[in-house]
């Protein structure tokens, strides 16, 4: 039996259409003992998206962006904040989207993503699924300077840390976004090794 015999629709209203798309669903969910259970939740489709973490195998860096998220900015995170780069998906495929967004957001342009793995980051209430890409660049990739669409609110900054200096900033609080925090987990586990590069 697939989830999908488990859940039974009854109502969705939408709340908000606005940014992105808020919707209230009432549905009943056959639990495991047998009993229908009658429930309600929200939720909030934005899209999927992509992201990626920008490495440099001989230098040990990893390119990174520092932008304001309104969001964040609410619940007490009263600085910039760090993450790798990322944007929706816009009915492109991750790879197509990754590319222009990064390069929209450093100025570098690279040949060779690699998508390493795909997550739900809130599943509780955000339909998102984001896929995570890693890629090799070099200052050579450099064809502008990057800094997102103005047009978009977007102001960025970028940074290029080496990967202990970016883990010493998930441990010191300096990066606390999810999904950069998980690409720089999955670099120094599979990209960079105890002063080695793994290849």
């Amino acid at each position: 039996m697939t989830i999908s015999h488990r859940v039974q629709i009854e109502d969705v209203r939408t709340l908000s259409d606005d940014w992105y798309v808020l919707k209230k669903t009432t549905f009943s969910f056959l639990r495991a003992d047998g009993t229908w259970q009658r429930l309600s939740r929200e939720t909030y489709n934005r899209g999927n998206g992509a992201v990626i973490l920008l490495y440099d195998a001989d230098r040990r860096t990893v390119v990174l962006t520092k932008q304001f998220r309104y969001p964040a900015f609410v619940n007490g995170h009263d600085d910039l904040l760090i993450e790798a780069p990322a944007g929706l998906l816009d009915k492109a495929t991750p790879e197509e989207r990754i590319r222009a967004e990064v390069e929209e957001e450093t100025g570098y342009r690279v040949s060779d993503v690699r998508e390493v793995f795909d997550a739900f980051m809130s599943p509780g209430s955000v339909t998102e699924r984001l896929h995570f890409f890693v890629g090799a660049y070099s200052t050579a990739d450099k064809v502008s300077d990057g800094g997102g669409n103005a047009d978009e609110g977007e102001d960025i900054e970028r940074l290029e840390p080496t990967i202990e200096e970016a883990l010493q900033m998930i441990e010191d609080g300096r990066i606390r976004d999810g999904k950069t925090i998980m690409l720089l987990q999955y670099a120094a586990l599979n990209l960079f090794k105890l002063g080695e590069v793994i290849r």
